[in-house]
């Protein structure tokens, strides 16, 4: 790895893989009247112009277009300058370019024991503005005018241009996955390892990008990615993440508790019934409530729980698609719940969890149709593993066993039982004492 030294540097490179374009439904300049800027952040802003000026990401400007500057203050206490392209996104046209999900990412990740996380030096900026749109990206400072000439953050479809230059520069390589600027090389042996290193960094530096050196991990066999942690083929909750939770005061109006739901649900996978456990709370977010939560003994107990199941810190398999999966399912009066498991040594450990209160109308379906509820919601959920090859489907409702033979009246469950016929699966009755986790997915809604 000697040789390849100077790519890891705070300074961004500029690479020829792709330049951002910036296409307009009209031909008006956007021009919005600067902000202004507060005297004491006057100081830094000047700074920041004057090193983006050395490194080359902007130049002095005389476009008709400009966007306004404001300067946001960090965590640690400095300065962030940003420039509001709201009005110039406005007329941009929309360039989809797909992410990778993060149920892609972590499929791959299976077996892998030996990690590195490369994160490039301030991503967005390797990337030059295409010559003609540069004058597009202009922004007002109380110094002057300036353009971008390299991709600024705020513009629309900048993520979408650094998609596309990973994808490019990654393409038919193998061990390595990219999350925006994020890439994390994974590999079985060290010695793979260290030649998926060697071609990852020959790509990086013909393609002129740099490295951050103090957010790069080589070599280690437990990493955190998408915040999650990853070691031994298991994935956990960010210790970063949960502890920000378990510190956090009890939220109090609509907007704290949006906050803690959305960070607390990007964990639902590892939280059983993580919906209908945290209905109190949700239910006081809607439209007409007030914005002050009104905290009873339910939002006190949702809020509790949530906390108390992720002090726990809970671990899921990482899907294996060489193995056998296993779909639990499970109905009660008030929810559904299916659990997605694989064995591991003769045991079966979860790989995801799932589970949803049933609606008004669904409440009043028969225990037959409740079941064969759980098990096409539970598929449909799923559906990305299940799709294409064979599983076992595992439920405690006997007569369900016979679905691929049985002749139902009922055209709903007849329906159901077609969209069933999709999937190559093999039914095991289970008693309901072995199917503890669906069942207490669903019944935990009542």
């Amino acid at each position: 790895m000697g040789d390849f030294t100077h790519r890891f540097c705070d300074v961004p490179g500029s690479t020829s893989l792709v330049e951002h374009e910036v296409h307009l439904t009209s031909d008006v300049p956007v021009r919005s009247k600067p902000y202004p800027i507060p005297f004491q952040a006057r100081e830094s802003l000047k700074t920041d112009i004057d090193n983006m000026l050395k490194m080359g990401v902007i130049r002095e400007s005389s476009s008709p277009y400009s966007s306004p500057v404001v300067v946001v203050k960090k965590k640690d206490g400095t300065n962030r300058v940003c420039i509001d392209f709201r009005k110039v996104n406005k007329i941009t046209v929309f360039d989809p370019e797909p992410m990778p999900t993060s149920t892609d990412l972590f499929r791959q990740l299976t077996g892998r024991k030996i990690f590195s996380k490369i994160d490039l030096s301030k991503g967005y900026w390797q990337i030059p503005v295409r010559e003609e749109d540069i004058p597009k990206t202009a922004f007002a400072t109380p110094d002057g005018t300036y353009e971008c000439l390299r991709m600024p953050f705020g513009v629309v479809n900048s993520g979408a241009t650094l998609k596309r230059g990973m994808r490019k520069m990654l393409k038919g390589m193998k061990n390595v996955v990219y999350y925006w600027d994020d890439l994390l090389v994974h590999t079985e042996t060290f010695a793979e390892h260290l030649e998926t290193l060697r071609e990852l960094f020959s790509r990086l530096t013909k393609a002129n990008l740099t490295v951050r050196p103090s957010k790069c991990i080589l070599g280690t066999d437990n990493v955190d990615f998408i915040g999650h942690s990853l070691k031994e083929g298991q994935k956990g909750l960010l210790l970063e993440n949960v502890t920000k939770i378990l510190n956090a005061p009890r939220p109090e109006t609509k907007k704290q508790v949006r906050s803690f739901l959305g960070l607390g649900g990007y964990y639902r996978e590892f939280i059983p019934n993580f919906s209908a456990i945290t209905a109190p709370l949700s239910d006081m977010t809607r439209k007409g409530c007030p914005n002050r939560i009104l905290w009873g003994p339910a939002q006190e107990k949702a809020y509790q729980t949530v906390r108390d199941l992720m002090s726990r810190d809970p671990v899921l398999r990482l899907p294996d698609t060489a193995k056998e999966f296993i779909l639990r399912t499970d109905a009660s009066d008030e929810g559904i719940g299916a659990m997605l498991m694989q064995e591991h040594g003769g045991k079966p450990f979860p790989v995801s969890y799932a589970s949803k209160k049933l609606s008004g109308a669904e409440k009043k379906y028969s225990t037959m149709e409740k079941e064969c509820l759980a098990i096409v919601w539970g598929i449909k959920k799923f559906e990305l593993y299940l799709q294409g090859v064979k599983f076992v489907l595992q439920t405690d409702h006997k007569p369900l066993t016979y679905l691929n033979s049985a002749k139902f009246v009922n055209n709903r469950i007849m329906r159901w039982v077609m969209y069933l016929q999709n999937f190559d699966m093999r039914v095991e009755s289970i008693k309901g004492s072995d199917n503890v986790g669906a069942d207490f997915l669903s019944r935990v809604c009542e």
